[in-house]
């Protein structure tokens, strides 16, 4: 497969930046499209949008897996691409795309026999419940087109092009948009579904995309073979796949729980604190907005020059991504701190919030910089095969420093001292970040890497169990000794 997109040759500044304004838009579209669902929602009252909001944190367990699966797709596909096995990353990603629709059909079955049990556990009364009911079985049968979606993107990514997957999902917002107000309030010919018609636009928009990325990686650019089917070559296809997916899964969910931690601690202090926090975390996923774009391209441009034996050029790419989002983060938050009270008011009308949710834009923003390279370091540590080490990054930011300082800030300082704990942190985990990025390099011996053929040849009919061996044998041969405290 040529270098198309200048992955291995081009200059790293250009092409980053050619990667990142895409996904910029794609991020975008995304975040546009869940606005414009909860705005026609609301429009139909209290009960409805109670109802959906009671259904986030389900539909983020299932995208967080989906994240997961897209990141094992990303670096394990940019990787073989890298190091000129393109046939081995067809199969790879047709076993992908085959294991991805196996998992999330049996979680959505699981979720709809389930699905009164769930949310009367998370707290849904009497009335939310046929609401919630209504618009999670539609969701549920919407899921496996979601994730295979989101899987498919990130293939198209691996490759270097991040344009089209932006546009695939303009395409279902704009989908999405059209088809809301008609299967909501049924306007002209349609009818009226109310909740119901959320989920059934939202549905179909994921059909549209998902169908038109299927055709574009099977039957345009042919990045898919359907191979036969092979127990152990499954086997080893999903090892590879889990050793990433797995910890990059469990990082996305455990970042909305240490937030509800917080609430909770901020609503035992004073309910205007959880009103400011909830609207400043919605401000938050804005302005690090070019920080995800970013790391979302970083990744398959760190996987491919790495399987290509590149790693000085992998590695001189992640420490210029760190030093630029720490310097753009860093200026942003200049005229956020001389507009906080402006910016509050766009949110609320009540003059308590409007100062707490000041003094979050005042002091937050400002460790964005340090949060940015975590961020952009702990993403590229999948491409590094090192997912665990990128967990435990999270996790110590979280549990170990954040939750213990905000508890500490809680009880010195109340609300102030519970926000101020979340950009000593950021601040401190951005330095280690940073120091442990000019470390950084791959493992010695890569555990639950896709196995590939030297042959150059377009089938898939290899013996999975001998080159899993052999690629192990050449991945250790072609690196470097550790000397890395990354484990």
């Amino acid at each position: 497969m040529k270098d198309r997109h200048g992955l291995l040759s081009g200059p790293i500044g250009r092409v980053l930046l050619n990667m990142t304004l895409p996904n910029l838009i794609g991020i975008m579209t995304i975040l546009g499209g869940s606005l414009v669902d909860v705005f026609f929602i609301s429009k139909l009252g209290t009960e409805p949008l109670a109802a959906v909001s009671f259904t986030f944190p389900v539909t983020l367990v299932i995208s967080s897996i989906g994240i997961g699966l897209g990141v094992g797709v990303s670096t394990n596909l940019g990787r073989l691409i890298g190091s000129g096995h393109a046939p081995e990353s067809k199969v790879f990603l047709f076993d992908a795309l085959c294991m991805t629709l196996l998992i999330i059909w049996g979680l959505s079955i699981l979720g709809c026999v389930f699905i009164e049990p769930i949310f009367s556990l998370l707290g849904a009364n009497e009335a939310s419940l046929p609401l919630i009911n209504d618009y999670m079985w539609y969701w549920y049968l919407g899921a496996p087109a979601l994730v295979l979606l989101m899987v498919s993107n990130q293939g198209l990514r691996a490759t270097g092009d991040t344009r089209t997957p932006a546009k695939i999902m303009m395409i279902a917002a704009v989908v999405n948009l059209v088809l809301d107000p008609l299967l909501i309030f049924g306007i002209g010919p349609f009818p009226r579904l109310e909740i119901q018609g959320a989920a059934i636009a939202t549905t179909l928009s994921w059909v549209v995309a998902m169908s038109l990325a299927g055709y574009l990686i099977i039957i345009k650019r042919k990045l898919v073979v359907f191979a036969s089917f092979d127990i152990g070559r499954l086997i080893l296809h999903w090892k590879a796949l889990a050793h990433i997916a797995r910890p990059a899964a469990l990082m996305n969910v455990i970042n909305p729980i240490a937030n509800g931690v917080i609430m909770a601690m901020l609503a035992r202090i004073d309910q205007s604190g959880v009103a400011a926090f909830g609207a400043g975390t919605r401000l938050e996923s804005v302005l690090l907005i070019v920080v995800i774009a970013l790391s979302s391209s970083l990744m398959p441009f760190i996987a491919q020059n790495l399987g290509a034996n590149q790693p000085e050029r992998a590695k001189k790419a992640l420490l210029m991504s760190l030093q630029f989002v720490f310097v753009f983060q860093t200026l942003l938050f200049i005229p956020l701190y001389f507009n906080a009270t402006a910016i509050a008011q766009l949110f609320t009308n009540d003059p308590l919030v409007i100062d707490w949710l000041s003094f979050y834009v005042m002091v937050l923003p400002a460790a964005y910089g340090p949060l940015g390279i975590v961020i952009i370091f702990a993403t590229s540590l999948n491409a590094y095969h090192r997912p665990m080490s990128s967990l435990v990054i999270n996790l110590c930011r979280l549990m170990l420093l954040m939750l213990p300082f905000a508890a500490l800030g809680a009880y010195i300082g109340g609300i102030k001292g519970v926000l101020l704990a979340l950009p000593i942190t950021n601040t401190l985990m951005g330095i280690a970040c940073y120091y442990l990025a000019t470390k950084i390099s791959e493992p010695n011996d890569i555990k639950h890497t896709v196995p590939y053929s030297d042959k150059n040849q377009d089938t898939p009919d290899y013996d999975a169990n001998n080159e899993q061996h052999n690629h192990l044998s050449r991945t250790a041969a072609a690196k470097p000794s550790a000397n890395n405290i990354i484990d």
